[in-house]
């Protein structure tokens, strides 16, 4: 094992420790140390960097934006060490992130989702799919933390779902209405009748009786999306189970509005369910849906002329 490879190691340990997955940011880290002891280096270069990136001609200025990333916080860490290493500009990649606005589905949408979930020949499938599209639709949970759930983290007595598997390992309570808790009661009766010995305590259970993975769940929905007709619309990606919870947010801050009530003061609240680290993650919603922009500059305007 070459010397660099055991400080990328170290790294990623040290970095997971504090709560961060880097699943792709560690590939990537390794893929880096691959091609270094590949062609022999024993330090990092801007040089090294410029060629490895150079490897993959055919990816995405996006997805080589998010290489020289990978290689510039191991080289930030490797420098602390290593005082001849570089590392890369950011400036080797000028090309501006925009984050692509989510698809906002309407109610009937939802609707038709769920409907034709259920239509999917095996009982379980049908109602665990229907189940977790209307969860992931009323809580803006990610698919992830709703696919971590254990039974005992779903409290339909007290109506509050522990998510013990959020992001950056933060974990948080999520209150739901009565008309979830009663949505997953017959969840869990049903499942329970179909699929009495499950292989482990997962509180959404797959037609093997084991948790259900995100990738079979995407290849799932992209079904049901295609039979629902949705489309992709103003050259955007086609709508994403992820694209709920955008759902659920930007419904909430509309309502908020049109409610008269005070946005800003809720907005803290709001991260805190929805599991957000930083509040800017929040406010970056106002930017997505044109008809927060109206309410919130109507909002203004009417603060503007109220004032002697």
């Amino acid at each position: 094992m070459s010397a660099l490879r055991t400080v990328a190691e170290d790294y990623l340990a040290i970095r997971r420790t504090l709560g961060f997955k880097l699943k792709d940011h560690g590939r990537l880290v390794l893929q880096f140390v691959d091609y270094l002891e590949d062609v022999g280096a024993t330090s990092i270069t801007t040089e090294q960097a410029l060629a490895w990136l150079r490897l993959r001609t055919t990816a995405s200025p996006f997805r080589q934006r998010q290489r020289l990333a990978a290689v510039r916080e191991f080289a930030r860490y490797v420098q602390s060490i290593d005082t001849q290493t570089e590392v890369p500009s950011k400036a080797l990649l000028p090309i501006r992130l925009q984050r692509r606005a989510p698809y906002l589905y309407s109610e009937d949408e939802i609707a038709q989702l769920m409907a034709a979930a259920r239509s999917i020949e095996s009982p379980l499938h049908a109602a665990t799919f229907e189940t977790l599209i209307g969860l992931l639709a009323v809580t803006g949970m990610r698919l992830g933390e709703a696919l971590g759930l254990d039974r005992p983290d779903v409290d339909l007595t007290a109506q509050l779902i522990v998510v013990r598997c959020g992001k950056f390992n933060k974990p948080r309570q999520v209150p739901i209405h009565p008309s979830t808790t009663k949505a997953l009661r017959a969840y869990s009766q049903l499942r329970d009748r179909l699929c009495p010995r499950p292989k482990c305590a997962s509180f959404f259970v797959s037609s093997r009786r084991g948790r259900l993975s995100q990738s079979r769940v995407h290849a799932a929905f992209a079904r049901l999306r295609d039979q629902t007709g949705l489309r992709t619309t103003h050259g955007s990606r086609p709508p994403r189970l992820h694209d709920l919870r955008h759902t659920f947010v930007l419904r909430t801050l509309l309502n908020w509005y049109q409610a008269g009530m005070d946005v800003q003061a809720q907005l803290p609240l709001l991260s805190t369910y929805l599991g957000h680290v930083d509040p800017k993650s929040t406010y970056w919603y106002f930017q997505a849906a044109p008809e927060l922009l109206a309410l919130a500059a109507e909002r203004l305007e009417y603060a503007w002329e109220s004032q002697p």
